[in-house]
């Protein structure tokens, strides 16, 4: 299952992520794209955001989640168009965070740098429960001077666009994406054993040599069948009329 909020439309690159575009053959249905317009704000995005996530947890049950943080849909990006803060970013990463799935969390796009970084601080910050008390005064640092001129995390960020996202068009979003979901079957699960503690020895990790080609401890736990060396009729590799027996 892929769950992607990106911009779409009007040329924008890579020009593929349409709402109707949900996957083909068996991973129709698998393919969630939720296509938006310039402009969007915090407020805009959670609205859609958060309810869409909703249905995806509740229809497919995943049992993790791979989270891509791309900062370019914060406001002032040199390449992106959407109107977001720090702090309306971060609240995406809590509401994923507040469903206790095993998470991985990474990075992504993101192309003035100073907001990326700021981005990606608070949402660590978010992530160890630690938003609600750090500092909004960035501490001294070799770096300091590139985030001139108010040396802030949550500086106040420009919107670049207007707001084309309407509340009929998300809307009409949402329950296309909620109808798709009902389609599919949730995903599929595995039952979890404990390693056997005989399977991986960790007290012999000695490095071999690795210009000797046969090592007599490779050599002597190599699995050999039992009839790997016999002959006549116990032979494994006998030829019978021209033909080898496999």
């Amino acid at each position: 299952m892929t769950l992607s909020f990106h911009k779409y439309g009007n040329y924008f690159f890579p020009g593929t992520g349409d709402m109707f575009e949900i996957g083909a053959e068996s991973g129709r249905y698998y393919s969630v794209n939720v296509p938006l317009k310039e402009g969007i704000d915090d407020a805009t995005y959670i609205q859609v955001f958060k309810p869409i996530v909703q249905s995806v947890m509740q229809f497919y049950q995943p049992t993790c989640i791979v989270l891509q943080c791309g900062a370019d849909s914060l406001g002032s990006d040199r390449l992106g168009c959407f109107s977001l803060t720090t702090k309306g970013h971060g609240e995406c990463v809590k509401i994923i965070k507040d469903y206790n799935l095993p998470l991985l969390v990474l990075g992504g796009g993101g192309y003035t740098v100073r907001n990326v970084a700021r981005c990606w601080t608070y949402e660590t910050a978010v992530l160890l429960n630690e938003h609600e008390t750090i500092s909004n005064e960035l501490p001294y640092n070799e770096y300091l001077e590139y985030f001139a001129p108010d040396f802030s995390l949550h500086p106040e960020l420009q919107a670049k666009h207007e707001n084309l996202n309407t509340k009929p068009y998300l809307e009409a979003i949402r329950q296309m994406v909620h109808e798709n979901l009902k389609n599919l079957s949730h995903s599929p699960s595995v039952q979890m054993h404990d390693v056997p503690t005989d399977l991986l020895n960790l007290d012999n990790c000695e490095e071999l040599d690795p210009d000797v080609r046969n090592h007599t401890a490779d050599t002597n736990n190599r699995v050999e069948a039992n009839n790997e060396y016999y002959d006549e009729e116990q032979d494994n590799d006998k030829e019978s009329e021209g033909f080898l027996d496999v």
